[in-house]
Protein backbone atom coordinates (compact mmCIF):
# COMPACT_ATOMS: atom_id res chain seq x y z
CA UNK A 1 0.00 0.00 0.00
CA UNK A 2 0.99 3.35 -0.85
CA UNK A 3 0.60 6.47 0.60
CA UNK A 4 0.09 9.43 -1.53
CA UNK A 5 1.71 12.69 -0.86
CA UNK A 6 0.73 16.04 -2.74
CA UNK A 7 3.34 17.78 -4.60
CA UNK A 8 4.67 20.81 -2.42
CA UNK A 9 3.70 23.96 -3.61
CA UNK A 10 4.89 26.68 -1.47
CA UNK A 11 8.21 28.93 -3.40
CA UNK A 12 11.11 30.93 -1.63
CA UNK A 13 11.25 34.48 -2.08
CA UNK A 14 12.21 36.10 -5.43
CA UNK A 15 15.36 37.68 -3.67
CA UNK A 16 16.96 35.07 -3.87
CA UNK A 17 17.78 35.44 -6.84
CA UNK A 18 19.51 38.48 -6.01
CA UNK A 19 20.88 36.93 -3.06
CA UNK A 20 22.72 34.20 -5.23
CA UNK A 21 23.95 36.72 -7.84
CA UNK A 22 25.89 38.63 -5.47
CA UNK A 23 27.51 35.90 -3.65
CA UNK A 24 28.16 33.71 -6.73
CA UNK A 25 29.46 37.23 -8.17
CA UNK A 26 32.00 37.98 -5.37
CA UNK A 27 33.27 34.12 -5.16
CA UNK A 28 33.96 34.10 -9.13
CA UNK A 29 34.72 37.53 -9.39
CA UNK A 30 37.85 36.79 -6.69
CA UNK A 31 38.58 33.37 -8.71
CA UNK A 32 38.69 35.12 -11.82
CA UNK A 33 40.57 38.05 -10.50
CA UNK A 34 42.98 35.47 -9.63
CA UNK A 35 43.10 33.30 -12.71
CA UNK A 36 44.19 36.51 -14.64
CA UNK A 37 46.69 37.21 -12.39
CA UNK A 38 48.43 33.64 -12.83
CA UNK A 39 47.91 34.20 -16.55
CA UNK A 40 49.45 36.96 -16.51
CA UNK A 41 52.49 36.11 -14.65
CA UNK A 42 52.46 32.85 -16.94
CA UNK A 43 52.92 35.46 -20.41
CA UNK A 44 55.01 37.78 -18.72
CA UNK A 45 57.40 35.15 -17.44
CA UNK A 46 57.31 33.02 -20.66
CA UNK A 47 56.42 29.84 -18.82
CA UNK A 48 56.32 26.94 -20.66
CA UNK A 49 53.65 26.83 -23.94
CA UNK A 50 51.65 24.01 -22.25
CA UNK A 51 51.29 24.92 -18.97
CA UNK A 52 50.28 28.71 -20.29
CA UNK A 53 47.58 26.72 -22.94
CA UNK A 54 46.24 24.89 -19.73
CA UNK A 55 46.18 28.10 -17.72
CA UNK A 56 44.51 29.77 -20.57
CA UNK A 57 41.61 26.92 -21.13
CA UNK A 58 40.87 26.61 -17.46
CA UNK A 59 40.26 30.27 -17.48
CA UNK A 60 37.93 30.45 -20.28
CA UNK A 61 36.18 27.17 -18.62
CA UNK A 62 35.92 29.71 -15.00
CA UNK A 63 34.67 32.10 -17.06
CA UNK A 64 31.98 30.15 -18.51
CA UNK A 65 31.13 28.41 -15.42
CA UNK A 66 30.68 32.27 -14.22
CA UNK A 67 28.17 33.16 -16.38
CA UNK A 68 26.47 30.30 -15.66
CA UNK A 69 26.74 31.11 -12.02
CA UNK A 70 25.45 34.15 -11.81
CA UNK A 71 23.71 34.60 -14.64
CA UNK A 72 21.49 31.63 -15.43
CA UNK A 73 21.86 29.09 -12.27
CA UNK A 74 19.99 31.58 -9.41
CA UNK A 75 16.82 32.40 -11.88
CA UNK A 76 16.41 28.29 -12.44
CA UNK A 77 16.90 27.88 -8.59
CA UNK A 78 14.23 30.23 -7.47
CA UNK A 79 12.06 28.72 -10.19
CA UNK A 80 12.17 25.35 -9.38
CA UNK A 81 12.40 25.44 -5.61
CA UNK A 82 9.03 24.17 -3.66
CA UNK A 83 8.53 23.42 0.05
CA UNK A 84 5.32 22.24 1.81
CA UNK A 85 5.37 21.63 5.51
CA UNK A 86 2.17 19.71 7.38
CA UNK A 87 1.75 17.19 10.29
CA UNK A 88 3.59 14.15 8.62
CA UNK A 89 6.29 15.64 6.52
CA UNK A 90 8.08 18.37 5.55
CA UNK A 91 8.79 18.25 1.48
CA UNK A 92 11.58 20.04 -0.61
CA UNK A 93 12.11 19.77 -4.09
CA UNK A 94 14.16 21.71 -6.43
CA UNK A 95 16.02 21.26 -9.72
CA UNK A 96 15.40 21.91 -13.33
CA UNK A 97 17.76 19.10 -14.82
CA UNK A 98 18.01 16.96 -11.71
CA UNK A 99 15.02 17.33 -9.78
CA UNK A 100 15.66 16.15 -5.79
CA UNK A 101 12.59 15.84 -4.17
CA UNK A 102 13.27 15.32 -0.47
CA UNK A 103 10.17 14.07 2.33
CA UNK A 104 11.10 14.09 5.63
CA UNK A 105 9.56 12.40 8.28
CA UNK A 106 8.03 14.55 11.34
CA UNK A 107 8.91 11.97 13.59
CA UNK A 108 12.92 12.33 12.30
CA UNK A 109 13.49 16.11 12.59
CA UNK A 110 15.63 16.59 15.83
CA UNK A 111 16.40 20.11 15.13
CA UNK A 112 15.11 23.00 13.18
CA UNK A 113 16.86 27.01 12.95
CA UNK A 114 16.91 29.96 11.25
CA UNK A 115 20.28 31.54 9.97
CA UNK A 116 21.16 34.82 8.07
CA UNK A 117 24.31 36.04 6.35
CA UNK A 118 25.10 39.28 4.85
CA UNK A 119 23.32 39.00 1.91
CA UNK A 120 20.58 37.47 3.30
CA UNK A 121 20.07 40.51 5.77
CA UNK A 122 20.28 42.89 3.34
CA UNK A 123 16.39 41.50 1.78
CA UNK A 124 15.51 40.13 5.01
CA UNK A 125 15.88 36.80 3.96
CA UNK A 126 16.30 33.68 6.33
CA UNK A 127 17.66 29.99 5.07
CA UNK A 128 15.20 27.44 7.57
CA UNK A 129 17.46 24.66 8.55
CA UNK A 130 15.30 21.06 9.55
CA UNK A 131 18.30 18.17 11.04
CA UNK A 132 17.71 14.98 11.20
CA UNK A 133 20.00 12.31 13.28
CA UNK A 134 22.12 11.88 9.64
CA UNK A 135 21.82 14.77 7.91
CA UNK A 136 20.31 18.74 7.57
CA UNK A 137 18.24 20.11 4.85
CA UNK A 138 18.08 23.44 3.77
CA UNK A 139 14.76 25.71 2.49
CA UNK A 140 16.87 28.63 1.61
CA UNK A 141 15.92 32.74 1.27
CA UNK A 142 12.10 32.91 2.91
CA UNK A 143 11.50 36.41 4.14
CA UNK A 144 11.48 36.99 8.18
CA UNK A 145 8.37 36.31 9.60
CA UNK A 146 7.58 33.43 7.10
CA UNK A 147 10.91 31.80 8.38
CA UNK A 148 9.98 31.97 12.13
CA UNK A 149 6.70 30.79 11.73
CA UNK A 150 7.60 27.92 9.64
CA UNK A 151 10.48 27.26 12.15
CA UNK A 152 7.69 27.26 14.99
CA UNK A 153 5.33 25.07 12.75
CA UNK A 154 7.91 22.38 12.33
CA UNK A 155 9.10 22.74 15.75
CA UNK A 156 5.41 22.08 17.04
CA UNK A 157 5.12 19.57 14.77
CA UNK A 158 7.93 17.22 15.16
CA UNK A 159 7.70 18.23 18.75
CA UNK A 160 11.91 19.52 19.18
CA UNK A 161 13.89 22.22 20.40
CA UNK A 162 14.24 25.36 18.71
CA UNK A 163 17.99 26.46 17.78
CA UNK A 164 18.77 30.25 18.39
CA UNK A 165 21.75 32.17 17.71
CA UNK A 166 22.13 33.12 21.32
CA UNK A 167 21.02 29.56 23.13
CA UNK A 168 18.33 27.02 23.10
CA UNK A 169 14.37 27.84 23.17
CA UNK A 170 11.75 25.27 24.29
CA UNK A 171 9.00 24.78 21.53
Amino acid sequence: MYLHINEPTKRISADSVRVWRISNLLGYGIALVLAGAVLYAAYYYDWKTWITAILTIGSILLFVSAIWAVGIEPYYLQKTWRYEIDEQFAQLKYGRFTVKHIVIPMEKVEYVSTSQGPFLRKYGLFNVEIGTTTSDHTIPAIHQEEAYALRQQIATYAKVKLEEENGVEEA
